[in-house]
């Protein structure tokens, strides 16, 4: 038996979850909240928290270690999001770039990079993310129908 589909959200920081809960709703596709703290959640039977130890990464391992090639990850974090590409899940950030196995390799790069600056000249010198628009919203939505279609077709 094929394992289902569903959803993993590296939630703290996740300024997308209302579009999740959206797109799982119309798919029928389970979600799964995972976070280091208690915050208010749909009561939907597609929509489960799970709130892990405020331990360093313990979201992060309980999502890596549920990852495979039939779940969908929402993370910003880049290195959690390599543990998935790599466990074969499909990987989006909340502004909709997808992180791919083609692609993973150069983020991680970059993040190196930009810590080892910050660390040499202070964070005030080094510019944030850009702010979250309402363009990335969208492309949000669309790269969580598109991935979740993909998977379906799969199973």
């Amino acid at each position: 038996m094929t394992e289902p589909i569903q959803i993993y959200v590296d939630a703290d920081a996740c300024p997308v979850k209302d579009e999740i809960y959206k797109v799982a709703y119309r798919l029928e596709v389970p979600v799964i909240i995972v976070s280091n703290s208690h915050f208010r959640v749909p009561q939907h039977p597609l929509v489960s928290r799970v709130v892990v130890s405020d331990a360093f990464d313990a979201a992060d391992d309980y999502i890596a270690d549920r990852a495979s090639k039939n779940t969908v990850v929402i993370t910003s974090d880049i290195l959690l999001a390599d543990r998935c590409v790599k466990a074969g899940s499909e990987v989006i950030a909340s502004n909709g770039k997808p992180f791919t196995a083609d692609s993973i390799g150069a983020a991680v790069a970059t993040r190196a990079i930009m810590a080892d600056l910050r660390a040499g000249m202070g964070t005030e010198n080094i510019g944030g993310p850009p702010p979250f628009t309402k363009a990335d919203r969208s492309k949000f939505l669309s790269s969580l129908d598109q991935a979740l279609v993909r998977l379906k077709r799969r199973v």
